[in-house]
């Protein structure tokens, strides 16, 4: 339908500052009639005025200030890429924003229905342009964005808006990725921006364009469930209420049944920057207790800004592999069957299944099971990474084009990097919902179903099935249908297909274009040293990359600084293998040292903190000397020694024909035996 709404939504003349500013005061004589400056703050998504660059500089440069929000066209309709229930989100934010700013007017009573945000609808090139033209500057804060935002923001810049920089994130330097840690830390603990209210005037213009008025436009009708409201006022309530159980923060993030309230549930309220993630950072600094709870939950602040900088770094990301060897791996695999399978929780992987429909239905799904869905699609299924990229960015509430992205291609393994983590979604029923109170929730048909066939529910018994009354095939008639591809045979063609390219594509890491593109925390450098030590006949075996995780900010190095607070640390050739008892049984592959897999879940993030080697032997850990240990030499095990050389083994390479790759085994699948991994 086409809108009806004006466009341009603003007076045919529109006003001078100088003539704002007559009307919100008593009369000419207190204008300085002639030296009036004007500010128009464009808001796109950090809607707030605390922290906010863009909100400071205006105030500080001008007299008179104009809050702006436009309706992008774009942004709505079947091409938006945002369902209905995330774009109400975004109105309860903005008429939050808009309540901000009332309450710093001078003089309220002549208020228009917007308060003091302005609406504005249509193309934003010629809205700002006619204001540009009548005398304003307009500023904006900067993010990174893609696709039609990067063409949009760059048409901006041309017609004079000031685009201010104020997330964090490296601009303007050759190498961004450069001394990044120190850099972000200083970031999150330097005073935030604060607005000149006391002296710019806030105002506003009648357009005729209303919240109400784009809503029934667009025949807007939100129908997921459990959706949180927007606003500033309900982030800081969830902000002060989670720092007070921060401290269980860590067992509650990986169950989908734990993490729905037992996380700070504040992501959508960052992505459309109702608070920000400094903010959020010194509060918790200020407020909470020390612990596990809280270094976790800062290192995922810094995780967040992490990806936010790839995008920033390449706006690529939308729509290319960052890798050109795997630009078009599943495309050749694409069936629509199978797509549809995934998207409407049909694959026959009950954990999957739910995942997917908690996502359709409610917009929100935690860290892990999004992680496990990527896997499931493009791991499993085998089909092309930005048709489920575009699912979930259109689905999630917290969606953020920088996060959502980079973590597709991160997960799928589109970088190069040597690693991918392939989640078994039967070994996650076991992990994270063992008596299936999730699974029933999401996939009501498996109800009845005994707990312990949950996991496969293909294998229940003919006697258990009539007896539970839930029938499991291929059959119209069955309850829950059997798998849409069989999980080992799956697993073991993807690994088969992706070992073909997987030194190729280490190896076009050490290009200076692809290796700026990935902006990995080891900066181009790190880059390089992947394609010298995995590229084309430099491969000793398959690797886990633990800092290329669905984010757990316990994988990635932490050191402590003076006063005590945590952070990323700058990267290092650190190598990791994890060990891990199966059937009796240990999988162990030459390399560097060893530690427990449980241990590594709860206190990996504590021992990288302290690097020292006697730490690593009270531990148990590691022999061997601290330098060797960081030039990333092999080590022997204090309990089982193990040959080592300069030089690869033959037979413990996954491509020997000695020893033929154990797909989904010791070599590669975390989910099933042992991580090699590697942090850089």
């Amino acid at each position: 339908m086409a809108p009806t709404l004006p466009n341009p939504p603003v007076p045919v003349t529109i006003p001078s500052p100088e003539d704002c500013l007559r009307e919100r005061t008593a009369g000419a004589n207190e204008c300085g009639e002639g030296n009036i400056t004007g500010a128009v703050v464009w808001h796109r998504e950090e809607l707030r005025v605390h922290d906010q660059g863009a909100v400071t500089a205006a105030t500080n440069a001008a007299d008179v200030v104009l809050p702006l929000f436009i309706f992008d066209p774009g942004f709505y309709g079947g091409d938006g890429l945002a369902c209905d229930s995330r774009i109400q989100f975004l109105h309860e934010c903005l008429r939050d924003l808009s309540g901000q700013y009332q309450t710093r007017t001078q003089d309220e009573s002549d208020a228009d229905d917007g308060g003091h945000l302005t609406y504005a609808f249509g193309d934003p090139i010629p809205i700002l342009d006619a204001f540009t033209d009548a005398g304003w500057k307009v500023f904006a804060a900067q993010t990174p964005t893609g696709r039609y935002g990067l063409s949009r923001d760059r048409q901006a810049s041309n017609i004079g808006v000031r685009f201010v920089s104020g997330d964090g994130l490296r601009r303007g330097v050759d190498r961004t990725r450069h001394k990044w840690g120190d850099h972000l830390k200083s970031w999150f603990q330097n005073d935030r921006y604060t607005p000149s209210f006391d002296t710019a005037v806030i105002t506003g213009l009648t357009t005729g364009v209303t919240i109400d008025q784009v809503e029934q436009e667009y025949q807007m009708s939100p129908t997921k469930s459990h959706l949180p409201r927007g606003g500033r006022d309900v982030a800081r309530e969830k902000l002060e209420k989670f720092v007070g159980d921060i401290q269980a923060y860590p067992s509650n993030i990986s169950s989908p049944l734990d993490a729905r309230d037992g996380c700070s549930g504040l992501s959508p309220y960052i992505r459309f920057g109702c608070v920000s993630t400094r903010e959020v950072y010194q509060y918790v600094c200020q407020h909470a207790q020390s612990g596990r709870g809280v270094e976790m939950f800062r290192s995922r602040l810094f995780w967040n800004r992490h990806y936010n900088q790839k995008l920033e770094d390449w706006p690529g990301w939308l729509d290319t592999a960052v890798n050109p060897v795997l630009e078009e791996f599943n495309a050749d695999q694409h069936d629509p069957a199978l797509v549809t399978a995934w998207k409407q929780g049909n694959t026959g992987y009950p954990m999957v299944d739910a995942a997917m429909r908690c996502l359709r239905n409610t917009g929100w799904l935690n860290f892990r099971m999004r992680a496990m869905g990527v896997s499931a699609y493009f791991h499993l299924l085998q089909q092309p990474w930005w048709i489920g990229a575009d699912w979930y960015h259109h689905h999630l509430i917290d969606s953020d084009a920088a996060i959502n992205y980079t973590q597709w291609q991160s997960q799928c393994g589109l970088i190069g990097k040597p690693g991918i983590r392939l989640y078994n979604p039967r070994k996650q029923v076991r992990d994270q919902d063992p008596d299936g109170k999730w699974i029933r929730k999401w996939v009501p048909e498996l109800e009845a179903l005994p707990a312990e066939y949950l996991p496969a529910p293909e294998k229940t018994p003919l006697s258990v099935q009539r007896e539970s009354g839930v029938m499991i095939g291929s059959d119209p008639r069955a309850d829950y249908p059997r798998p849409v591809v069989e999980y080992e045979t799956a697993k073991e063609q993807f690994w088969r297909r992706y070992e073909s390219l997987k030194e190729e594509a280490a190896a076009k890491l050490g290009e200076e274009e692809i290796a700026r593109r990935a902006s990995l925390s080891g900066g181009i450098t790190g880059a390089k040293e992947i394609a010298r030590e995995y590229g084309e006949s430099h491969s000793t075996s398959t690797q886990v990359g633990l800092a290329d995780f669905w984010p757990e900010p316990h994988t990635e190095s932490i050191s402590t600084h003076s006063c005590g607070e945590t952070y990323p640390a700058e990267p290092q050739s650190y190598h990791i293998k994890i060990r891990r008892q199966r059937r009796g049984t240990q999988k162990i592959l030459p390399g560097s040292f060893f530690i427990d897999h449980d241990f590594y879940r709860s206190r990996l993030h504590h021992v990288l903190s302290r690097r020292s080697e006697p730490n690593w032997r009270r531990r148990g850990i590691v022999t061997g000397t601290d330098a060797d240990y960081l030039r990333g030499r092999a080590y022997k095990s204090r309990s089982q020694p193990i040959e080592t050389s300069s030089t690869p083994h033959e037979s413990h390479s996954p491509r020997s024909s000695a020893r033929p790759p154990q797909l989904g085994h010791s070599y590669i699948s975390h989910s099933e035996t042992s991580i090699i991994g590697r942090i850089c």
